[in-house]
């Protein structure tokens, strides 16, 4: 399979995997499984094929609502697609060699505070606090950026939803792209959500290169550290496959329905167990519940990524379109995206067969 052909498929399947997830995100945030269930059975919307049918509720609004089935008319904005494209930028900027600062700096000059939540969002105030206005435009850090992760959400979701780029510019290299993931994770990030964010860019390099998924998933684990909870996170998945979600959620019911552990295993376990069908592993993704958009758009674009293809239900209604808060960009066109990715794919490749 031609890697532009599993490229595309990935985008496609992480913008449509979010776009699936963001009407119920708050919903099952804040009520759980029981309540994000009973509204998809309410809604003709159970078992989850296709885009969420709308029906009135007080936590579904705003730009959720225009992500309903014939509501939608391109890809909202979202921090699952905003960091995936902000990752791009990057990459394009500084290359192979980019490192946390490079991060640091990009998030302030074209990351608007309100676009944060979380993590990002403590980092994002630890920094203007910390920095002077040279260090904004390169100049010398003259604090610790070790400080800047220092806060109470730094093992939730948001380090691994920003790094799935890292693994899709680098096929068969799955080593580097673990390394541009933890640069990218540490600045707001520690821990085990630095070994998820690791994983999941390796995965998506392994993907490629590896005749099935699980192999691509035990050769990822081998790039993250044994004694970290997040290796048990991918061994609880793997567990999993082919069951129901039932025991990671119980395993897992006393954690934030946004931290990263739980979220994990079940972008891995929906990814293992639902190989036949796009629809089923993004719908089931979501459906578990917890992260709803964070889960559906990972497992989107790795289902992607591995079968090169994402069927036309999903892809049509947005047409081609995708808006990002990223300052100054406005609605970007996924052809574009594609092929700016697939630039780096060749010029990364050329420069490590030359290294």
């Amino acid at each position: 399979m031609l890697i532009e052909q599993r490229i595309r498929a990935a985008w496609e399947g992480r913008i449509s995997g979010c776009l699936l997830g963001k009407p119920v995100e708050i919903l099952s945030m804040r009520e759980g499984k029981t309540s994000l269930e009973a509204y998809l059975k309410e809604a003709e919307s159970f078992p989850l094929r296709d885009y969420v049918n709308h029906l009135e509720h007080p936590l579904i609004k705003g730009l959720s609502i225009n992500c309903c089935k014939g509501k939608i008319v391109r890809a909202e904005q979202d921090d699952d697609i905003t960091y995936t494209v902000l990752a791009l930028m990057m990459l394009e900027e500084h290359g192979l060699n980019i490192n946390t600062d490079d991060v640091a700096r990009t998030w302030i000059n074209k990351l608007p505070a309100g676009a944060t939540f979380t993590a990002e969002r403590e980092a994002y105030i630890s920094l203007l606090k910390k920095m002077n206005f040279d260090y904004q435009w390169g100049g010398k850090r003259d604090f610790d950026l070790d400080s800047i992760s220092d806060n109470e959400f730094n093992d939730w979701i948001g380090a691994q939803i920003r790094i799935d780029m890292y693994g899709w510019v680098l096929p068969g290299h799955p080593e580097k792209a673990a390394a541009l993931a933890r640069k990218d994770a540490s600045l707001s990030h520690r821990g085990c959500a630095v070994e998820c964010s690791a994983f999941l860019a390796a995965l998506a390099a392994y993907i490629p290169v590896c005749k099935t998924r699980i192999s691509a998933i035990e050769n990822s684990l081998e790039l993250i550290d044994k004694d970290s909870d997040a290796y048990q996170a991918v061994a609880i998945g793997i567990s999993n496959s082919g069951k129901s979600s039932e025991d990671i959620i119980e395993k897992y019911k006393e954690l934030s329905p946004v931290h990263s552990l739980n979220n994990l295993a079940v972008v891995v376990w929906s990814f293992l167990s639902f190989q036949d069908s796009f629809d089923e592993a993004v719908g089931e993704a979501v459906s578990a519940g917890w992260d709803t958009d964070c889960n559906g758009a990972t497992v989107g674009g790795l289902v992607g990524l591995a079968e090169g293809e994402v069927p036309k239900k999903w892809t049509d209604p947005w047409k081609g379109k995708v808006n990002t808060t990223i300052a100054g960009l406005g609605e970007l066109n996924l052809k574009n995206l594609i092929q700016r990715t697939e630039a780096l794919i060749k010029k990364f490749n050329t420069e490590l067969k030359d290294a």
